[in-house]
C-alpha cells in the first residue's frame, strides 16, 4: 500500500500558533520506542520501553503535563487494554536522557507528532491485516515494538539509493492475530508543507517479508496498484476529473 500524506487534523494543537520557523521537527527516533535508549531503568522486553518516571528535570523551566493519552491499539488479543502513551514529561525526560537538547515549549507538540503517527500506523496495519483470512475471528493486536532508527529498512535504502529522502524513524511493530505474530516494518518520513507551519508526514506501512504468506500479500497489493495505476477504471477516472464529487 503506497504511502499517503497525512496531516494533523483539524484542533489539533500542532495547528496552533506555530509560526513556521518554530514549527519542531520529530526526534531522529521516538525515544520511548527505542531499545539503545541509555536509561538506567528496566526495559519492559515486550516493547523495549524504559519505565520513565514522572520527576521534573532539575533545570526544567516549564511544568510539563503528566496525563498520559490512552491509544486505540489494542495490546492484549480479546480484552480492552490498549497501549499508553507517554506523557509530556516522560517525552521530554526520554528526549534528555538521550541526550538531545529539545526546547521545553516544544515537547507537548512533539507528544503530539508521536501520537497522531502511532495512530495513523496502526490504521495502516488494519487495513493490510483485513486482507488476511482469520477462522478465529480474533481482532489483530499489537503484542510488541521496537524502534530502529538507527537500522534503515531494505526498501528505504533502496529508494534513498534513487533520490528519495531518507526516513527519519523506523518501527518493527510485531502484531498477532488467531495464534500467528506478523512484524510490520513502519518507516516515518517528513514531507514538504503544504501550508505554513502544518507538518506533513508520510508513512510507509508493510508486512515484512518474513514468510511466504506476507510476501504474497505484499505481491497482490504491489500488482493491484500498478494495474489501477495503468489500467484506471471509469470510476477512478472520474474522480481524478471531479475531485471535490
Amino acid at each position: 500500500m503506497s504511502p499517503s500524506p497525512m496531516t494533523p487534523p483539524p484542533g489539533c494543537p500542532m495547528h496552533e500558533g506555530k509560526k513556521p520557523e518554530e514549527k519542531p521537527s520529530p526526534p531522529p527516533g521516538c525515544p520511548m520506542h527505542n531499545s539503545n535508549t541509555p536509561v538506567s531503568d528496566k526495559l519492559n522486553e515486550l516493547n523495549m520501553m524504559p519505565n520513565l518516571t514522572q520527576d521534573r528535570q532539575a533545570d526544567q523551566t516549564i511544568e510539563l503535563p503528566t496525563e498520559r493519552t490512552i491509544s486505540s491499539i489494542p495490546k492484549i488479543a480479546g480484552q480492552s487494554e490498549r497501549w499508553e502513551y507517554p506523557s509530556p514529561q516522560q517525552f521530554y525526560n526520554a528526549l534528555r536522557r538521550k541526550g538531545w537538547e529539545t526546547p521545553e515549549e516544544h515537547v507537548e507538540t512533539m507528544v503530539d507528532i508521536h501520537n497522531f503517527l502511532n495512530e495513523e500506523a496502526w490504521n495502516e496495519v488494519l487495513k493490510w491485516e483485513s486482507l488476511k483470512s482469520c477462522d478465529c475471528n480474533e481482532d489483530p493486536y499489537l503484542a510488541r515494538f521496537q524502534g530502529k532508527p538507527q537500522q534503515i529498512s531494505p526498501k528505504a535504502r533502496f529508494h534513498t539509493w534513487m533520490g528519495a529522502p531518507q526516513p527519519f524513524d523506523r518501527h518493527d511493530w510485531f502484531v498477532s492475530r488467531c495464534g500467528k505474530e506478523t512484524r510490520y516494518v513502519i518507516d516515518y518520513y517528513e514531507a514538504p508543507e503544504e501550508s505554513p507551519g502544518v507538518p506533513v508526514f508520510h508513512l510507509d506501512v508493510r508486512p515484512a517479508m518474513d514468510d511466504l504468506d506476507s510476501v504474497m500479500t505484499r505481491f497482490k497489493v504491489a500488482a493491484k496498484e500498478k494495474w489501477e495505476q495503468w489500467f484506471p477504471s471509469d470510476e477512478s477516472s472520474s474522480s481524478a476529473a471531479n475531485p471535490s464529487s
